[in-house]
């Protein structure tokens, strides 16, 4: 029987929204307050729901030590950074740094660190109490 638990986590990073081959003007109008320097800083909050069958010595489907380390090593990282400048996968505008976009990108970095058995279920990932964006997979 399939069971699911799900870790939290919070961290603090930077980003802003700018497309290099717009004018200011045109990044201002899309973008609005959101693509000015400097960066704007949100603490997120990250929550990683695995899921897997319950290892009968343990009661567990992931040893918690091992998860948390996984989550330190792929989502923890970002703390105090800025998305734009330290993130491969932003850096030089090569995407936005949206809250969807960070989902999906986590996403698979934790999925790909479980091991046999555990699924990632859901990452949610939260700029503030007021967006979210949810990743179940990915294509």
């Amino acid at each position: 029987m399939p069971v699911s638990l799900t870790r939290r986590l919070t961290f603090h990073a930077r980003h802003r929204y700018w497309v290099a081959a717009w004018s200011p003007e045109e990044n201002r109008a899309r973008f609005g307050w959101t693509s000015e320097r400097p960066a704007h800083g949100h603490v997120y909050e990250c929550a990683a729901t695995v899921t897997g069958a319950l290892d009968p010595e343990t009661g567990m489907i992931i040893d918690l030590t091992a998860l948390d380390q996984i989550l330190a090593d792929e989502v923890r990282v970002l703390d105090g950074s800025e998305l734009n400048r330290d993130v491969p996968e932003f850096a030089a505008g090569a995407r936005q740094p949206s809250c969807e976009a960070l989902a999906a990108l986590l996403y698979a970095r934790v999925a790909a660190r479980l091991p046999a058995g555990v699924t990632l279920e859901r990452l949610r990932l939260a700029e503030d109490a007021g967006l979210h964006a949810d990743c179940t997979g990915l294509p």
